[in-house]
């Protein structure tokens, strides 16, 4: 894999996180982030509702999983608090929320889920520690670029979506009726797949610039 730049503080993401991606954020991604930082914020803060809404959906169609439902419903919280911040600091940079349309990034990964249970638990929680876990290695590629006021709301969210990485992976282990480990490598490759493929419109988890 792809080893990140000195730069980035490395540091505060969880041990495993960077093999558990296949692939690095490519620079072009960074860059192309930092041409737009008022879509980076925009994107940001529909990424975190998302993300709620995934967690609740989870709480009111598992509800015999007492673990998963005491995980979900901390997740759900701490993302809806997360979008909360997030429409702040827009709003304190003259920055309209607006409605965005998805990239293909998460689709792109739940197309791959298969349908029987508990086979599709077990892959809709490795796709939410792919997703939590790329957030957290693309807050800490940003971190070294940003002003001072983003820079420590972004660290603090590298701790966070690190934990939600963690947890997603454990419920997935905890769910499976079998070792995991080659579907989590399919699925990662999917993920890299997306990651490093050319897009036409910027978003928190798009390719690269086309």
């Amino acid at each position: 894999m792809t080893a990140m730049p000195a730069a980035a503080p490395i540091d505060l993401l969880p041990p495993g996180l960077l093999d558990f991606l296949h692939v690095a954020t490519p620079d072009a991604w960074v860059d192309w982030a930092l041409s737009q930082p008022e879509l980076l914020l925009i994107d940001h803060a529909q990424c975190e509702k998302k993300a709620a809404s995934t967690a609740m959906s989870l709480l009111y169609r598992y509800v015999d999983r007492p673990l998963l439902l005491a995980k979900m419903s901390q997740l759900a919280r701490e993302e809806l608090l997360h979008f909360e911040q997030v429409v702040g600091l827009m709003e304190a940079r003259g920055i309209a929320y607006r409605h965005l349309s998805a990239s293909r990034y998460a689709e792109g990964l739940r197309r791959h889920a298969r349908g029987e249970e508990p086979y599709r638990l077990v892959d809709v929680l490795i796709i939410g520690a792919l997703i939590e876990a790329r957030s957290c290695e693309r807050f800490a590629r940003l971190i070294p670029h940003l002003d001072a006021e983003l820079a420590k709301f972004y660290r603090g969210l590298v701790k966070s979506e690190g934990r939600h990485y963690e947890d997603y992976l454990m419920l997935a282990r905890q769910a499976a009726p079998e070792a995991i480990d080659d579907r989590i490598a399919f699925l990662a490759e999917r993920e890299a797949d997306l990651i490093t493929m050319p897009d036409s419109a910027f978003r928190f988890h798009s390719g690269v610039p086309a």
